[in-house]
């Protein structure tokens, strides 16, 4: 079992938290006086390659790794801009820090700004939270009134501007070099790389780009230490982590885990999600948001050689796509057994042929090739060759992109397929069944 630690949440529901003055007198800011006072940026650069947290938005890269890369030319101004687009479905962790302690992600800007060498630093929020983005807005302008922010921040000599810019309302500004163009005022479109941003990023300059959850957790690594963090989790899932979880479980929720808890007992226990609603019983999961491959029950909670499944990197992955899966973004979603697949992967890929930005032909005529595809099976009118043909067009997708937004189209339609054919087999060889309101089809047997 693992401990209990909250490293993000643990003030979470202190009363007024959200304000300077309450989450000050909690010990909030002590890790920027620490990291401005009394040490240097390289101190914390190592301090966070320490710790080996890696990155929380969904690639996992080793955050002081991509910290280290940051150039360094003189003359040069460089940029910190955090990733607080969150629009992956079934992912809502990072909406739950920004709304309720604010001050948390921006003493984390201030530490890693001073770090990287940043004066200029910019949290690009989701366009449609504009209640988050003033709430983020009011607690810089506390910080600011406390010196924590602008000229001269603690008498160090050090300068901060932090600036807080509504998304452009697609998922695509999720990905980092669509929302520098976002940011620079463009259309969000995914940039060809090389160069990357810790070259070539905001306006040309040397960037880091970090989600909302790995900046805020810089503030407890350098009070703590990088050791003492890498003390918690598993391997090199080292740390906590925040899964929102939704579907069909008892208590769906944001939720700060030690990384190598059993997935088992994530679901099922009640400190968590006190398991399926009443009645039913677990079907399948998608771990790590939309974009993961889908497992079924049996395979996320055990590996094919049989180990239990824990919520780690390492673990949902082992098997690779045949057997396991990704800790992604942390959005879990459950489905009982009255989830039709089918209907759910139609669903996704809905979405994905929306959000494609339509620079590449594969992902541009591909999402819809695969959505119009399974609209057919889902509706009755599919025909058997149309699995294969799902199967074809999602592997000429994968990898011949210049985002990893065609993976995250390809990835949901190849995994359902691959464990639950069966089903897609059944809307194809009983349309007006399968077309009848509430039918599933579940362990060769019709659930309506």
């Amino acid at each position: 079992m693992a401990s209990d630690i909250k490293i993000l949440t643990d003030k979470i529901n202190i009363p007024g938290i959200e304000t300077f003055e309450v989450y000050r007198k909690n010990g909030g800011y002590a890790a920027v006086e620490k990291a401005i006072k009394k040490m240097s940026p390289d101190e914390i650069v190592e301090e966070v390659k320490k710790s080996g947290i890696r990155g929380r938005g969904g690639a996992g890269f080793p955050m002081g790794m991509k910290w280290s890369f940051l150039a360094k030319p003189e003359g040069i101004p460089r940029y910190l801009v955090c990733n607080g687009d969150e629009s992956e479905p079934g992912t809502f962790k990072d909406h739950y820090l920004m709304k309720n302690i604010p001050h948390l992600l921006i003493e984390g800007m201030i530490v890693s700004s001073f770090a990287l060498g940043a004066n200029k630093s910019f949290i690009y929020v989701r366009g449609e939270l504009m209640y988050v983005i003033r709430i983020l807005e009011k607690a810089i302008e506390e910080a600011k009134n406390a010196g924590f922010l602008g000229k001269n921040i603690l008498g160090s000599g050090y300068d901060l501007e932090l600036v807080v810019q509504p998304g452009g309302g697609a998922y695509i500004c999720g990905e980092e070099t669509a929302l520098l163009e976002s940011l620079e005022g463009k259309r969000g479109n995914p940039r060809n790389k090389p160069p990357f941003p810790a070259i070539k990023g905001l306006y040309q300059s040397p960037t880091v780009v970090n989600n909302v959850e790995s900046i805020a957790t810089t503030s407890w690594i350098i009070n703590h230490g990088g050791d003492e963090y890498a003390k918690l989790g598993i391997g090199r899932s080292t740390g906590t982590k925040l899964i929102s979880a939704s579907g069909h479980v008892k208590k769906p929720g944001v939720y700060e885990i030690e990384l190598g808890l059993p997935v088992e007992e994530f679901i099922y226990s009640d400190q968590y999600l006190g398991g399926i609603r009443e009645g039913h019983q677990l079907k399948a999961v998608v771990a790590g948001g939309s974009s993961v491959p889908i497992l079924p029950a049996n395979l996320i909670m055990k590996t094919a050689n049989g180990e239990p499944r824990l919520m780690s990197y390492e673990s949902l992955s082992d098997g690779g796509f045949a057997t396991g899966t990704m800790l992604g973004s942390g959005g879990f979603i459950a489905m009982d057994e009255t989830t039709c697949i089918v209907r759910n992967t139609w669903n996704f890929s809905r979405f994905y042929h929306h959000e494609s930005c339509g620079q590449c032909s594969p992902c541009r005529e591909g999402t819809g090739w695969m959505e119009k595809v399974l609209h057919k099976i889902e509706h009755g009118h599919g025909k058997m060759s149309d699995i294969d043909l799902l199967v074809d067009v999602a592997k000429r997708i994968e990898g011949n992109t210049i985002c990893p937004l065609g993976d995250a189209a390809a990835w949901p339609v190849g995994s359902a397929i691959r464990h639950f054919r069966d089903e897609f087999e059944w809307h194809i060889t009983h349309p007006h069944e399968a077309t009848q309101k509430g039918a599933v089809f579940m362990n060769k047997s019709i659930l309506v």
